[in-house]
Order: C-alpha cells, then structure tokens, then sequence
C-alpha cells in the first residue's frame, strides 16, 4: 500500500516479532524453507552473493547453508546494495508489506543480471476459516467489524506483482495445506508464537470483548471440525519466483510464433472451427 494511511502498524509488527517463541513458532518456516531448498536445487546454479529478508533471516539463513549471507529486516526500506547480490530470499514477511511492490522493485534493483528472487507469503488462503468466524462473531455480538486478520493476495494477484516489478520470468505458485490444533485457542497462540498477532493499523486498540471472543470460538469450532474432535487451520504458503533480466537469459516465445501443431502433439485429428464431435 502506498496512500497515506498505511495499513499495517510497523511499531505493533516489530513487537509482535519480539514476542515471538522461536523455539516452537517457527514451524511453518521451516516448511517455507524447505520448499527453498527444493527450488534451489532445481536450479542447479552456485549462487556466490546471497542475501535473505525477512522477519527471521538469520534463522532462514542458517537453515539454508547459507553463510555469512547478509540477514536484512524486512523493513520499508531494504538494506540491499544494488546490483551486490545474485540471489535475494524474502522469507514470510511480504504479507506484512505496506508496500509489497516496492519491496520486490528494492530486491530486483539489488539483484546482478540473471540474478534470482525468491518472495514468499502467506496467500489468500490461510485463516480463511478463522476470518470468517472473527468477523461473525463480531456482527453477532458488537454490531460491526473491525480488522483483525491482515488480508492476504491471492495468488493471481501476487503473480502480478512481479511483473509489476520488473522481474523477468515471473512464477507464482502455492502450497496449500492444513494443521490441525486441538481447540481453537491453541491456533491463536501459535499465532503469537509465530510473531502473526494482529497488527493492522486499523485494529482496535482495545481487548477483544469476552462475548465475541467466545462466540468466534464457537463459530469456528463448528465450520473448522477435524477428526478426533481437533479443528483445522488452513494454511497456503505461496512462493514468487523473478530473476533480474540479463543477456541470453531465456524469453517466453510470441503468441503465434510455435513451431508444431497441438494437434499433432497429441496425436488427434484438427477439426475445422465450428465442426462438431459426435451425432
């Protein structure tokens, strides 16, 4: 977000991360990582000037291998020097971004031709239960609504942003997954434990009534029942994969511009537009 009235709170953000239980918060982190580390294999490219971004960089770039790579806080302005890395890793904290564009227009500008970004959030996907039964909970009891789960992009639009961003060879995909909890409380204190408190700018800056607290609980307990009396928290980890455009790097070919028929690919017979397949 860019107008002028930002839509997360960065002072609440950072004291949300404070306090944080790395000892038990981190592992939906470790999930993220692991899928990094499954992409750079892929890859199959030594990349020799690393940086990783985020709320927890060191953490990420321990898990990594990566050295003495430099851990940046995933601040408004990104300590990168341009041009100075060949990879650049924003590890779940762009969802967090008042301005999620400009954060990955700074990691494209610090990234050498042919360098690669990797950016990944939380989609649009996860808590989508608990927002619903927050925000009915609240109808129910108060009258009204107020912030108190941070929106998230959907995947399509989150591909977008590279482009945005002027990243060639822009990927956005998911992985989407749940975890179950035994009751709804113990979601929202990992939530806490996590460092994903509510810090939204529009929040309220008071403590939730008990009434509405109760009947979210309640609420979700029915629409988010698993097996053996558990409930379930959805969870979509969505991963934006960009490189900084270079000489020779491969191009997307020109609508129009193929070389062999679909049809002949798959073995079928080309009908002519308006013909019609069986009686």
């Amino acid at each position: 977000m860019t107008g002028s009235q930002p839509l997360f709170d960065r002072t609440a953000r950072i004291r949300n991360l404070a306090r944080a239980d790395r000892a038990s918060g981190l592992f939906l982190h470790d999930r993220a990582i692991s899928g990094v580390q499954e992409r750079l294999e892929e890859v199959n490219r030594t990349f020799t000037a690393p940086a990783v971004v985020g709320p927890f960089a060191e953490y990420w770039r321990d898990q990594l291998g990566l050295g003495n790579a430099p851990a940046v806080a995933d601040a408004d302005v990104l300590d990168l020097a341009p041009k100075g890395h060949d990879l650049i890793i924003h590890g779940l904290g762009l969802h967090w971004a008042n301005d999620p564009v400009g954060q990955l227009i700074q990691m494209r500008r610090a990234l050498r031709p042919d360098g690669l970004a990797l950016a990944l959030l939380f989609g649009g996907e996860s808590l989508a239960r608990l927002r619903i039964a927050l925000a009915q909970a609240e109808a129910d009891v108060a009258g009204g609504l107020s912030p108190r789960v941070a929106p998230m992009g959907e995947i399509r639009e989150l591909g977008a942003l590279l482009q945005r961003a002027g990243c060639a060879l822009p990927v956005a995909d998911s992985d989407r997954f749940e975890v179950t909890y035994t009751d709804p409380f113990a979601l929202m204190r990992d939530l806490r434990a996590m460092g994903e408190a509510n810090a939204m700018a529009g929040r309220l800056r008071r403590f939730t009534r008990r009434a509405v607290l109760l009947r979210a609980m309640a609420l979700y307990t029915e629409i988010a029942a698993a097996p053996r009396g558990r409930v379930a928290a959805d969870v979509e980890i969505v991963t934006l994969t960009g490189w900084a455009p270079g000489e020779g790097q491969q191009q997307p070919l020109r609508p129009g511009s193929a070389q062999a028929r679909l049809a002949d690919a798959l073995g079928a017979e080309e009908r002519p537009a308006g013909d019609k397949v069986g009686g």
